[in-house]
C-alpha cells in the first residue's frame, strides 16, 4: 500500500488523490494514533460488545453459522472522547478535504469486533453503494469519476493474513460494480491485504472491492471504521440524534460539520426567514 509522508503531506496530496481515485484505491498512515488512543477504543469496545453481543451487521449472508463470532458496535461518536479525536485526525480529514470537498461529513463510526474463528465478509462496496447490485435503484449514468465516500479502518489488534486482515482489489474501483459472485475467484486470486499494526489508519476509496477475512488467530482482530461522505449524501448513522448534547456542547466547529449541524438541508421552508441564501452574488 502506498504510505503517506506526513511531513510532505501538502507536496504529495495529488499523488494521494490519484492513488485512491484511479491508482490502487488505498492509502496508509502509519502510527496515527497512540498506544493509549488504541487501548482506550479497544476498552469501550470490548465492554460494549460483551454487553450486548449482537447488533446489525453486512456482507455475512453466507456465514450466518459463525456470525456470532463477528461483533459490531455502533454510534462510536457517543460512547467516548477517544472516538470523537479519532473522526478528527489532522491528516485524515486534510485528504477527506481534498478527496470529498472541503465540507465532508461523517457517515457513521462504528468497530467491527472479529473474534477467532470469525467468518469473513462477501466481496462488497461501501455505503452509498453497497446495494450497486440492486442497479435499477441508482441513476443511469452512475460512475466513478468523482467520489462520495472515503473509508477509514483503524486497526486496533495486528492486522495481518493470520488475524484476517481486509483483502482489496486494486484499481477495482474504476468498474463501480457490485462484483458478482462470478467476480469472486478473481478477487481472492488477485485481492491485497490492508495489513497494519495498532494505531495505523488505512485510507479507502469505498467503491474498492474488499472484505474482511476469517480470523484464523487465536486473537481479537478489531476495528473502528469511518466513513466519510459527501456533504449532500445522506448518513448512514443518524448523528443528530444518537448523540449526546454535551459531545456537541464541547464539539469543535470541524465536529459540528462532521454530524451535519452545519449543513442546513433538508430544510422547512415554510418556516425559513426570508432572505436569499444561494447564489453567486448573495451577500453574506
Amino acid at each position: 500500500m502506498y504510505e503517506v509522508d506526513v511531513d510532505r503531506l501538502d507536496e504529495t496530496m495529488p499523488e494521494i488523490l490519484a492513488e485512491l481515485l484511479t491508482g490502487a484505491g488505498a492509502v496508509a498512515i502509519r502510527g496515527a494514533f497512540t498506544a493509549e488512543e488504541v487501548a482506550a477504543a479497544q476498552k469501550v469496545i470490548v465492554d460494549e460488545s460483551d454487553a450486548v453481543a449482537e447488533r446489525e451487521t453486512h456482507f455475512h449472508g453466507g456465514n450466518e453459522d459463525t456470525i456470532h463470532l463477528q461483533r459490531r458496535v455502533w454510534n462510536l461518536l457517543n460512547k467516548g472522547e477517544v472516538f470523537e479525536a479519532m473522526v478528527q485526525h489532522p491528516v485524515v480529514a486534510k485528504i477527506a478535504s481534498a478527496f470529498l470537498g472541503n465540507k465532508f461529513i461523517l457517515g457513521s463510526i462504528a468497530a467491527n469486533r472479529l473474534l477467532p474463528g470469525g467468518p469473513g465478509q462477501e466481496p462488497h462496496i461501501d455505503y452509498p453503494y453497497w446495494d450497486l447490485y440492486e442497479r435499477d435503484g441508482f441513476p443511469t449514468a452512475i460512475n466513478s469519476s468523482f467520489p462520495m465516500n472515503l473509508q477509514a479502518t483503524i486497526p486496533l489488534d495486528p492486522f495481518n493474513e493470520v488475524s484476517g486482515a481486509s483483502a482489496f482489489l486494486a484499481r477495482s474501483q474504476g468498474e463501480l460494480i457490485y462484483p458478482d459472485t462470478t467476480d469472486r475467484d478473481r478477487f481472492f486470486a488477485e485481492a491485497q491485504r490492508m495489513s497494519g499494526d495498532p494505531g495505523d489508519c488505512l485510507l479507502f476509496n469505498g467503491m474498492v472491492w474488499h472484505c474482511a477475512m476469517p480470523n484464523k488467530s487465536d486473537h481479537d482482530r478489531t476495528a473502528v471504521l469511518i466513513e466519510y461522505l459527501a456533504k449532500f449524501v445522506t448518513p448512514l448513522e443518524d448523528q443528530k440524534s444518537g448523540v449526546r448534547q454535551e459531545v456537541i456542547d464541547r464539539g469543535t466547529p470541524l465536529l459540528h460539520q462532521l454530524m451535519s449541524l452545519t449543513y442546513p438541508y433538508p430544510k422547512l421552508f415554510d418556516e425559513a426567514e426570508a432572505k436569499i441564501e444561494i447564489g453567486r452574488d448573495t451577500k453574506q
